[in-house]
């Protein structure tokens, strides 16, 4: 387990490094008009964020569940 930890650190560190090397202007532009932007990844981890707080209050809510809704903009 502490192999996977480590490799989990290591490339979220170097995901860190290389986007600091990145300009806005690479970050923010689309390879064709139906891919995403390098700012995918700040996305997909503010939603895994909000959505794992959510998966642990599922377990010990009453149902039904309210989920409560967040500004995803």
């Amino acid at each position: 387990m502490h192999n996977v930890i480590d490799n989990l650190t290591y490339w979220i560190m170097k995901v860190i490094e290389e986007f600091k090397l990145m300009s806005e202007l690479e970050v923010s532009q689309r390879p064709l008009p139906e891919k995403w932007s390098k700012k995918i990844s700040g996305h997909l981890c503010d939603s895994a964020n909000h959505n794992l707080e959510r998966f642990i209050k599922v377990q010990y809510e009453k149902q039904p569940f309210v989920l409560t809704p967040y500004n995803q903009v």
